[in-house]
């Protein structure tokens, strides 16, 4: 009789669900189906029949585990000895840091590029006339440029543990993961532009205690306008690029997350700035413009909410979701209200073509690092199931970025990325003349301290939080990022915006402020 270890060990090298058991005959020649017990019994009933009792528990058992390898992806009459079943997903788990190294950087510089290009955008519509007249715009910029982080890195990840798992290999799995996270994601940007429009309003009340009607319905229509459009482009984008990967055999968790960064800074702000120039405009002439665009984007909710209601996958987000999103779009809020109070001001010149690439750069290497971790914990098992993979307790820092395992490899290689990835930003910031002000030493050293502590605060709190979440039944595709690139949002502004202050203070600011 084979042994246990035995068996799985020819499970897992044939790929598919064969019993083992010690009686070729055991098994019918058409189905593969055990054959009753009676078949095989001796003259005595004795013997046979306990050998092939055992041999379905290990049937059974076979079955349970490549069930939970798969992650539910195959259904309970997987006991068939056809072979035909797509390849095996490939396992991200093997990589060597110079593999991961090699397919992380060129998204990361193509994200780090696209932040840049934001960054860009956003020191000339500074200067606009509605982000001088509203000023609480600028308190959306980080809420709706966290939506990168909140949705379309989250359905990134999402998707890319669906394609690692096996759970996109067959046409109509891929459609119905399709038509389900876009909808989703509808649904999520409408309600997130919707309150980050009031988050707006009331931080920008609080200071001043100035409050405009028309001003709150021009934040609203442009939120909820900017947040729709900008998901539904970057949605299919995405999708593009994690079918893509899986065709090039590249691991999705590496390139997925930072694609979408790279695009969706410089597309959701140059969306925000162009829809809320034009609603300003329309502002005194047509005011009943900005209701109807607020009304539109709202009567379509209905819609998307029927669509995810029908997956399966998206459903169990759809009601569950909304917590991590929700204070995400606060904390990013918090940081808007920070930039929105330095932006104007002369001693804070640069605040803000930086802040984009600071934050950007920071919550994609952190969604990459967050991604990867939750893949692996998949593979092991499902949200909840006690694991030797998902500690829950807080993890020391040596054990997040000097053990052996492949998680804390990626965190070194992730880490190691933050200063020359900078530079090269701040290289090409300075070549496009950028943020008026001049690139010293002392400026580039606190510029990289506040980078590099910003990483290596947002890493660490990746891996316990991942962990966390997945100990207590929670899918850290769905949870954990939103909370991770809003958290970068904060702590990036925030430590620029005290480099800048500091260095305010010791007359290290060489500005040239204009138009």
């Amino acid at each position: 009789m084979s042994s246990k270890p035995e068996q799985k060990e020819t499970h897992q090298a044939n790929g598919a669900v064969l019993p083992i058991v010690p009686m070729d005959c055991l098994t019918s020649p058409d189905r593969g189906q055990l054959v009753e017990p009676s078949d095989f019994l001796g003259p005595d009933g004795d013997g046979v029949e306990v050998v092939v009792l055992e041999s379905r528990a290990n049937a059974k058992g076979v079955r349970e585990e490549d069930a939970l390898l798969e992650n539910g992806s195959q259904s309970n009459e997987s006991d068939d000895t056809s072979t035909d079943r797509g390849p095996e997903p490939a396992s991200p788990l093997k990589e060597t840091s110079f593999s991961i190294g090699l397919q992380v950087l060129f998204p990361f510089l193509l994200a780090g590029f696209g932040t840049v290009a934001a960054g860009m955008v956003l020191d000339i519509v500074q200067h606009w006339d509605v982000f001088k007249c509203v000023t609480e715009v600028f308190i959306l910029v980080p809420a709706l440029l966290g939506l990168k982080g909140n949705l379309e890195m989250t359905l990134a990840s999402r998707l890319s543990t669906a394609a690692n798992i096996g759970q996109m290999d067959t046409p109509k799995e891929l459609w119905r993961m399709i038509t389900g996270n876009m909808a989703l994601i509808q649904v999520q940007a409408t309600v997130v532009g919707f309150l980050a429009s009031i988050a707006a309003v009331i931080f920008g009340w609080i200071p001043d205690g100035h409050f405009s009607i028309d001003h709150a319905v021009l934040l609203c229509a442009s939120s909820v306008a900017t947040a729709f459009i900008a998901s539904l482009v970057l949605g299919m984008i995405m999708i593009g690029v994690i079918i893509g990967s899986r065709k090039m055999g590249i691991n999705p968790d590496n390139v997925a997350t930072p694609i979408a960064a790279s695009l969706g800074d410089l597309i959701t702000l140059a969306l925000l700035s162009g829809i809320s120039w034009g609603l300003y405009k329309e502002l005194e002439s047509k005011a009943y413009v900005n209701p109807l665009v607020c009304a539109f984007f709202i009567a379509l909710l209905p819609i998307w909410i029927i669509i995810a209601k029908k997956n399966a996958a998206t459903r169990e987000v759809l009601y569950s979701g909304w917590e991590p999103v929700i204070i995400a779009m606060a904390i990013s809020s918090v940081g808007g209200l920070i930039l929105d109070r330095t932006v104007s001001d002369p001693n804070f010149a640069g605040m803000a073509v930086f802040t984009p690439v600071i934050n950007g750069v920071g919550g994609n290497l952190v969604a990459v690092q967050a991604s990867r971790i939750s893949t692996y914990l998949h593979m092991s098992g499902m949200p909840g199931e006690s694991s030797e993979t998902a500690p829950r307790k807080c993890p020391s820092p040596c054990s997040t970025f000097f053990s052996p395992d492949v998680n804390s490899r990626s965190a070194r290689v992730l880490f190691l990325l933050v200063v020359p990835g900078h530079l090269v930003f701040l290289y090409t910031i300075s070549s496009m003349q950028g943020g008026h002000t001049t690139l010293t030493l002392i400026f580039i050293v606190f510029y990289m301290t506040a980078a590099l502590l910003q990483v290596l605060i947002l890493l660490y709190i990746a891996d316990w939080m991942v962990h966390w979440m997945w100990g207590r039944d929670l899918d850290p595709d769905n949870f954990s990022i939103p909370y991770l690139t809003a958290l970068g949002d904060l702590i990036g502004t925030g430590l620029l915006a005290l480099s800048f202050h500091i260095l305010w203070l010791i007359g290290d600011r060489d500005t040239d402020v204009g138009d």
